[in-house]
């Protein structure tokens, strides 16, 4: 039997913020999805199969990638404007926002003051409504960490793949004991990209690694 079925659960609202490509980052974008190989700010990009690949893309759309040498390139900062309306809009209500790769951290470190939930202190703090932004990966978001009285708003600034994370992350907010009558889900989406496969599999509840796989094909 499902939990939800038999808990008085808040109301889950779930949202898109869709950003928008310039044609010369849509023609990079498509470049590394075409030939597997990009040229960016001198620094090589290359994926070796369709796994790397979806990683590679994901990490264009989210607005920085990892060059062959490990190196961080900034391609956009589009999904931190739309941070940005998303920060100004809650006019103050706590967000959480869960991040995927570690750029997408120092960049949202370096725009914005948040503070990323990590130690018991941080979940207090959280929960007593001490922290305006704070972040977490969903790899550290498991059963049992109870962030609901700190705030109703989670936003994903990237996605992954993994359903059982996603989840798992949601429900640190959407569970029994969640003061607000609604939970909101908010994901930015870069619009035409990787991010619309990677949440169409999460809705169909799709745990397959063949998911991961019919997604690049169905771009390519």
């Amino acid at each position: 039997m499902k939990s939800t079925d038999h808990l008085k659960m808040p109301e889950l609202i779930s949202s898109q913020y869709e950003v928008q490509f310039s044609p010369d980052e849509r023609k990079r974008y498509d470049e590394l999805k075409n030939d597997l190989v990009l040229q960016l700010h001198g620094d090589e990009i290359t994926a070796a199969n369709a796994a790397t690949l979806t990683g590679k893309l994901s990490q264009l759309a989210n607005g920085a990638i990892y060059s062959d040498d490990g190196k961080i390139i900034e391609f956009h900062d589009r999904k931190l404007d739309a941070l940005e309306d998303i920060i100004e809009a809650a006019n103050g209500k706590p967000l959480l926002v869960a991040y995927w790769f570690r750029h997408d951290l120092e960049r949202i470190r370096r725009r914005f003051n948040v503070r990323e939930i990590k130690t018991s202190a941080d979940i207090a703090d959280w929960n007593a409504g001490n922290i305006p932004v704070a972040v977490i990966h969903p790899a550290s978001a498991g059963h049992g960490l109870n962030l609901q009285a700190g705030g109703s708003t989670l936003v994903w600034f990237g996605l992954t793949w993994s359903l059982e994370l996603y989840q798992q992350t949601n429900a640190r907010l959407w569970r029994q004991g969640q003061e607000s009558r609604t939970v909101v889900i908010q994901h930015i989406i870069a619009a035409n990209t990787i991010d619309g496969q990677i949440l169409d599999a999460l809705k169909r509840k799709d745990k397959t690694q063949a998911a991961l796989i019919a997604a690049v094909k169905a771009v390519m």
